[in-house]
């Protein structure tokens, strides 16, 4: 048997060093898990215009500390029954309510300085805007088990940053998602 030439043998340790430069990816199952709680934060996101729009036209506080405090009882409670980590579940949701009232926020200071006049058909808040918080509310609780269980799994801190810049969209230089992806990154093996 001979040994194969120099130049080959490099090439080859050249590829096998290449190789073992890859991080390391999570598994397929995990990404998938992964791209569905990211866009549910996408559609949760979506939501904080229309929001927006109801309390500019209604003069309500983008504030609601109250309503804030029930819904995340609310949500400690269907977490923990869920096998989710309560303080985990209050944490990722607060960092929703922050991320929606960055938005809420940024957009009535827009329309502040433009002079904006009320919205001719202005969501309402209860009818239309809560119902949509209320089904993705359960369907995040859901994702969030699965991120309890991916948490430890390496790559997948790294997956769900590169992967955020694709499914959330978020027209203020990043800084709202970065706020709604904060509990998840935190607990993310790189």
């Amino acid at each position: 048997m001979s040994c194969p030439p120099p130049a080959l043998a490099l090439v080859v340790l050249l590829l096998l060093a290449g190789c073992q430069l890859q991080p390391p990816e999570p598994p397929d199952e995990d990404k998938l898990a992964i791209d569905r709680m990211l866009v549910l934060i996408d559609e949760r996101l979506d939501v904080a215009p229309v929001v927006a729009r109801a309390k500019w036209n209604s003069g309500a506080a983008i504030e609601a500390p109250e309503r804030e405090a029930q819904i995340l009882e609310r949500v400690a409670d269907e977490a923990g029954e869920a096998g989710v980590d309560e303080a985990f579940a209050r944490e990722f949701f607060q960092k929703q309510f922050d991320a929606s009232k960055q938005i809420q926020r940024r957009l009535h200071f827009q329309w502040l300085r433009e002079g904006r006049s009320p919205f001719a058909d202005p969501p309402d808040l209860a009818e239309e805007v809560r119902p949509v918080l209320d089904r993705l509310t359960p369907r995040l609780i859901d994702a969030l088990g699965d991120m309890q269980r991916i948490a430890g799994v390496e790559g997948a801190g790294r997956y769900l940053e590169e992967r955020a810049r694709v499914l959330v969209q978020d027209d203020f230089d990043g800084e709202p998602r970065a706020v709604a992806l904060e509990p998840l990154l935190e607990r993310m093996v790189p």
